[in-house]
């Protein structure tokens, strides 16, 4: 076949190559054209925010850009390094966008993709927040990027990341340098709650949930990531029974909980049946994040005990 001399119909072969090779999205991306899309642009040096259905009058039509055989050459290169390696996109660009801020990543951390950066943006976790709300807690920060996004998303606050990887802080330090926010976020090493004293006004976590069995299941791309971030136990709630008879501990008075579950809210209720959460609307819908309050949590312990 023919090299194609422009951006477009090169991204349309990419796209098909991935579609008959039947790799697994989720980590950027949900489809083929959008995966190629960006496998081509990183790999032409192209914005990766180009539009590829016509440009405004003056602008350059990125999709009507000439490319030479040996770009896409190299373009055919990466398309067989993803489907041969199965990695995500994310690890053979080294670079993943969440909520339009780009993070560096690698294969010692997740691949961040957390419902909770949509909620730091929409300011869906504001209306529990206050001029009180100073200590946020970002637990299980993988490439720090959810951490990255509090410190921007609210300026008076002082952030903490934290991970149970020393492989992954180091990944998150490179974040947290790039983006210039080394006075506001502290990075460390903690098993779980273990060495975080608190109190804290906010905590963020996006814990490893997975239950056994979708984790038996999971595509290759996803087993590319680090185990430790996705294995949740038998039901997926080993590490959230572990932080919630924690947590609130760690919480100030008026402090909350927002957690990440996924697709395991059956899971969490017939663990935590009697603990009252918001259930806060994400893109994915209403049963991928909840927020819990201290005061909650104190009632739940009481009545537990």
């Amino acid at each position: 076949m023919s090299a194609p001399t422009t951006v477009l119909p090169l991204i349309e072969q990419a796209a098909a190559q991935l579609e008959q090779a039947g790799v697994a999205f989720g980590h950027g991306t949900t489809n083929a054209f959008d995966e190629a899309a960006w496998l081509v642009l990183w790999r032409l040096g192209l914005p990766l925010d180009s539009a590829l259905d016509g440009a405004p009058d003056g602008e350059e039509d990125v999709a009507l850009r000439p490319v030479s055989a040996e770009e896409a050459a190299q373009v055919q290169a990466l398309i067989a390094q993803r489907i041969s390696t199965r990695q995500p996109a994310a690890y053979l660009t080294q670079e993943a966008w969440l909520q339009g801020v780009p993070f560096y990543v690698d294969e010692r951390a997740i691949v961040p993709r957390s419902f909770i950066a949509e909620l730091i943006a929409d300011g869906s976790i504001d209306p529990w927040l206050s001029d009180q709300t100073h200590q946020v807690l970002d637990l299980c920060t993988g490439n720090g990027s959810l951490a990255v996004l509090a410190a921007m998303a609210w300026p008076e606050v002082v952030v903490t990341g934290a991970d149970l990887s020393p492989e992954a802080l180091a990944v998150a330090r490179i974040n947290v340098d790039r983006h210039g926010l080394q006075e506001r976020i502290s990075l460390g090493l903690s098993d779980g709650l273990s060495a975080l004293p608190g109190p804290y006004d906010l905590i963020l976590c996006n814990p490893p949930y997975v239950n056994a069995q979708s984790m038996s299941e999971l595509p290759a791309e996803y087993r590319a990531e680090p185990e430790l971030a996705l294995a949740g136990g038998a039901d997926g709630m080993d590490f959230v029974r572990q932080l919630l008879d924690q947590v609130a501990s760690r919480l100030s008075q008026h402090g909350v909980l927002v957690l990440e579950i996924g697709n395991e809210r059956g899971y969490f209720e017939a663990a935590f049946p009697d603990l009252p959460v918001f259930w806060l609307d994400t893109s994915a819908g209403e049963d991928q994040v909840l927020l819990v309050t201290r005061e909650a949590l104190m009632r739940f312990h009481l009545a537990d005990a």
